[in-house]
């Protein structure tokens, strides 16, 4: 475990407990305790997380982890959503893409399709985002169009948000979006942390002609603050195959068609 992905699991360590000791880490993620003080005192200088004697809390504005540090998680199950979404996205299409590391998946797997990637005069998809992450990454590709929507940036998420944004995305009209969520579940549909993402979310929704909610199967059942939509603005939810078959059955019942992608193996 290099240094980036042992960081990155001490933040979802004190993401899941809130609170951790030195030792406790280190013996968790298998490294001396001087290791481990040396990496929570380079979060603690990022405002990652709060220092205490002994150990360290979650910071109280890290209520969301950067983009960055959540890029690894859950790789396999975000490849297989990712691969199973690329598949509804036809040659000429208009694709919304919210931010998030699943969205990004998507747009990598997109980016490296050889129908898109074929020499020609003009653009063979095009990209509506409000990630900068996503319209940087496809920037370098000349057959992807990207349309950046504009507005105010999120630290932690790379989203655009507020009402520039929302100016741009009430001018136009997208075939297929694919939204990403913190948390869904029946009863609430997808949710976010941040009530300005979740309105832009929304309505990069009910721009599109059909909208698809993608989120990995640690996320079905959770709730967070801000409410994006359930079968109201997504006819479709992509999970992996994690994802439990009473909860997809619920999922369904509520009028929301359930694909479950099965991770494929890597050696």
């Amino acid at each position: 475990m290099n240094r980036h992905e042992r960081m990155n699991a001490l933040l979802e360590l004190l993401g899941e407990r809130g609170r951790v000791e030195v030792e406790e880490a280190a013996t968790k993620l298998e490294v001396s305790a001087a290791t481990m003080r040396r990496d929570m005192d380079a979060l603690a200088d990022q405002q990652l997380l709060t220092r205490t004697r002994g150990g360290a809390v979650l910071s109280s504005v890290a209520y969301d982890l950067p983009i960055r540090y959540k890029r690894a998680h859950r790789a396999d199950e975000k490849e297989a959503v990712a691969q199973a979404a690329a598949k509804l996205v036809e040659r000429g299409d208009v694709v919304g893409l919210s931010g998030g590391t699943t969205t990004t998946e998507i747009a990598r797997v997109l980016a490296t399709r050889p129908e898109f990637a074929e020499a020609g005069p003009q653009p063979h998809l095009t990209i509506v985002t409000n990630s900068l992450n996503i319209a940087n990454e496809l920037a370098v590709r000349p057959q992807i169009k990207i349309v950046l929507t504009g507005g105010v940036a999120h630290s932690r998420s790379f989203e655009l948000v507020g009402p520039f944004s929302e100016l741009v995305l009430q001018q136009i009209s997208v075939d297929i979006a694919f939204i990403g969520a913190n948390g869904i579940d029946p009863v609430m549909g997808a949710t976010v942390h941040d009530e300005a993402e979740a309105r832009v979310n929304r309505l990069m929704a009910e721009r599109a002609r059909r909208a698809v909610v993608v989120a990995d199967s640690s996320k079905i059942g959770e709730r967070c603050f801000a409410r994006v939509g359930d079968a109201d603005v997504f006819d479709t939810l992509i999970t992996d195959s994690g994802a439990k078959e009473a909860m997809r059955r619920e999922f369904g019942e509520r009028g929301l068609r359930v694909v479950a992608a099965r991770p494929v193996p890597h050696d």
